[in-house]
């Protein structure tokens, strides 16, 4: 049975610091593969990347003021009743716009909307038959706020729990059979004070090739390691790759 507050899907948006939003949104329709749509908004402020197969996960949106982020929607058949119930697990409203805008415990921003959505898109296949496809966000979340945000994720979302094989820091929530993105909450070292933040997970066949397919595009490395490599896009935005299957 549906729960009405649950999500049935789940949409990466890239929001872009007003400076930042053309050469952004090229590089990631070059990176995924994707088509991007018409413009929407009341200042066409937003546009979908469109796979070639499967409903659009992953969304851009041009921001009147502040940095480059990354927020989530949270598709749910009743976004009034999904807001209710993460207040009741912590999280604070923020506005209603026809969706509404919540804060988690440690002030990640999300949405509560109602838009349809159902097929999973499959890996795309780049040249030499490497695929690949951005397939987890994950929330970095400060050492004092993790344990609060990771018990506030898995009662808004309602997905298991998976211990990471790497590192205790890692904890994964696992999608349902069918949704585009996984969750996982990173817990942030020590030394890092700053605020709860999110990044995009790849999955891909080939990681070192995919990783040249990246750079070429403009990307560059910030750290290698065993299993995954952290990379910025030429605005900065932080995301990596990994040996996950894209699909």
């Amino acid at each position: 049975m549906t729960v009405p507050s649950r999500p049935f899907w789940v949409t990466a948006f890239l929001d872009d610091a007003p400076a930042h939003h053309h050469e952004s949104v090229g590089f990631w329709q070059e990176a995924t593969g994707y088509a991007v749509s018409s413009p929407r908004g009341e200042h066409d402020e937003f546009a979908s990347l469109l796979p070639a197969d499967g409903d659009p996960y992953l969304k851009v949106q041009r921001r009147h003021a502040g940095p480059d982020r990354l927020h989530l929607d949270l598709h749910v058949a009743d976004p009034l009743a999904a807001a209710d119930a993460a207040r009741a697990a912590g999280a604070s409203v923020v506005a209603h716009r026809g969706h509404v805008v919540v804060a988690s415990p440690a002030g990640f921003v999300f949405c509560f909307v109602d838009h349809a959505a159902r097929r999973r898109p499959a890996p795309t296949v780049h040249a030499h038959r490497i695929a690949a496809r951005v397939c987890q966000v994950s929330i970095d979340v400060p050492r004092p706020a993790y344990d609060a945000e990771l018990a506030f994720w898995t009662a808004v979302t309602g997905w298991r729990q998976r211990a990471s094989t790497v590192t205790e820091d890692f904890r994964f929530l696992v999608q349902p059979e069918g949704q585009p993105l996984g969750l996982l909450l990173q817990r942030l070292g020590a030394d890092d004070t700053g605020d709860v933040r999110a990044h995009l997970d790849w999955g891909t066949t080939d990681r070192a090739a995919e990783t040249e397919r990246h750079l070429a595009l403009g990307a560059r490395v910030l750290a290698q390691h065993r299993h995954w490599t952290v990379l910025a896009d030429p605005v900065g935005r932080v995301y990596c790759l990994t040996d996950e299957d894209p699909a």
